[in-house]
């Protein structure tokens, strides 16, 4: 029965992936504790401080008596029906004994890139809490279609400086008013309260249309990606924590080092980033097996490679992370076992799934932990095309040395055992001297004198004389003859 909850609450969240919802968590209420310096409320008999420098919006739902109260030079307090302050008449209240000051906290410090001040939601009321799908990091905070939801009887003040200078939404919800066009939010943000709420450097553009592409969309926040990690390791930088394992995995989009698995999907144009999700949904997350285990699944943009060498372009991935929550050696083995899974399921269903190629990798905290493992029958012919590839560019390399001579004198440098033996068998003439004797087969001198032609100008000048051999008579004195 606790299976098929969980199925049940995996599939309406996966319902919902066009159109995830991620609400903000902090607000500047005054009725909210954790915004004053004592973390309670003021009562009646407080002296309560805005400091005049900081700017502020609050929201008030209900009346006050206050004994004293300082407001800020630049701020507004927006007051929900039957909400207000009135002066305190001195009345006893049995809540509020210390008669102390109250200092509303800063709110300057909330930033919208902080992963920690997001919430996923299924549903516009409900939230995704504690689930077996998680996101990385980059995707906690609003994607490109995204829609995002602001409390309705809350107030907020947001720091909005961006990379981009221009963050992407589907929709934005602000003080119970939905937002689905950049011209409507535009005339809400010349508003007198948009200032006091919004300050940075980013503005919004919003779309009102979901992710387009049934493969999935990437989320767009890569270049704000220092912004998130400095969010959640702060700003002094402080390290991520220790892994349980020693070679800890880094996906793409997350600030730190995970134990686990992560399998890399290469797709084709058939591939449905939904379906193939509830199909690890039903098919894998829901076993009793892996209980403990957590996916996490998205579109992602990986640099390319060649050779070990990064390349300037990236490429469209799916990508999945799998952690669990087992601890000491078998850190991570469950999250191993299942990509293992998804792994062997691609080999055999992946052309149906529009899957061309998966790329796993492993990090646990077993000594034996491995790395790598490559499927697909693909991989092997695009294994042939590069070896291909290289054999064509050796060859065009050779042609290039040989038109430039180079080749050439560097064969002609090797050592020839046809030309020794042509040498032997055919000395040249050791001087200008003789006449030519048929009777005569046997050279009598076989040294060659300065100046005389090469063994190759020899060869040539014997193949002009119509291949006939000639020896030299040493009875034959060039001086005796008449002319």
């Amino acid at each position: 029965m606790k299976s098929l909850f969980f199925l049940l609450g995996c599939l309406q969240l996966l319902a919902a992936a066009g159109a995830v919802y991620k609400r903000w968590l902090p607000n500047t209420n005054f009725e909210t504790a954790s915004n004053w310096d004592e973390g309670r409320v003021p009562c009646a008999g407080d002296v309560i401080h805005f400091d005049r420098d900081k700017v502020v919006s609050v929201f008030v739902k209900s009346p006050h008596p206050v004994k004293d109260m300082y407001l800020p030079l630049n701020g507004e307090f927006i007051l929900a029906s039957g909400a207000g302050f009135a002066a305190f008449d001195g009345s006893w209240d049995p809540g509020c004994d210390s008669g102390s000051a109250a200092r509303f906290g800063d709110a300057e410090g909330f930033a919208w890139f902080d992963p920690a001040l997001w919430q996923t939601a299924a549903s516009p009321g409900e939230l995704q809490q504690g689930g077996r799908i998680f996101a990385v990091d980059e995707e906690r905070v609003p994607c490109q279609y995204d829609d995002v939801i602001l409390q309705p009887e809350t107030s907020f003040r947001v720091n909005v400086d961006s990379s981009r200078g221009m963050i992407h939404l589907r929709s934005i919800s602000l003080m119970g008013q939905t937002f689905s066009s950049t011209a409507a939010l535009a005339e809400y943000l010349r508003g007198p309260s948009a200032p006091l709420q919004f300050h940075g450097n980013g503005t919004f553009q919003v779309s009102g249309t979901g992710c387009p592409d049934k493969s999935g969309c990437v989320c767009g926040n890569a270049q704000d990606g220092h912004r998130i990690c400095a969010a959640l390791l702060g700003a002094a930088g402080r390290p991520c924590p220790a892994p349980a394992c020693r070679s800890p995995l880094r996906p793409l989009g997350h600030c730190c080092g995970v134990c686990g698995a992560t399998v890399c999907l290469e797709f084709t144009p058939d591939f449905d980033l939904r379906k193939y999700r509830d199909r690890l949904v039903q098919a894998f997350l829901s076993l009793p097996k892996y209980a403990g285990v957590q996916m996490a699944i998205s579109k992602v943009h990986k640099a390319q490679t060649f050779l070990g060498v990064a390349l300037r372009s990236s490429a469209p991935v799916i990508q999945i992370v799998l952690i669990d929550d087992q601890t000491g050696s078998r850190t991570g083995t469950a999250a191993e076992q299942m990509a293992a899974d998804i792994m062997s399921d691609i080999a055999q269903h992946g052309e149906a799934l529009g899957i061309s190629s998966g790329k796993m990798e492993v990090a646990t905290g077993s000594i034996f932990s491995g790395q790598t493992g490559i499927s697909t029958s693909r991989r092997i012919l695009t294994g042939t095309v590069v070896g291909l590839l290289f054999g064509l560019l050796l060859l065009g390399g050779m042609l290039l040395l040989y038109r430039r001579g180079m080749l050439r004198l560097w064969a002609a440098r090797l050592p020839r055992p046809w030309g020794r033996a042509q040498g032997l068998a055919s000395p040249e003439p050791a001087s200008s001297k003789g006449f030519d004797n048929p009777m005569f087969d046997m050279p009598m001198d076989t040294t060659e004198p300065p100046g005389a032609a090469s063994g190759e100008d020899a060869r040539q000048e014997m193949a002009l004389k119509d291949n006939q051999i000639f020896y030299l008579n040493p009875l034959y004195d060039e001086s005796e003859v008449d002319v």
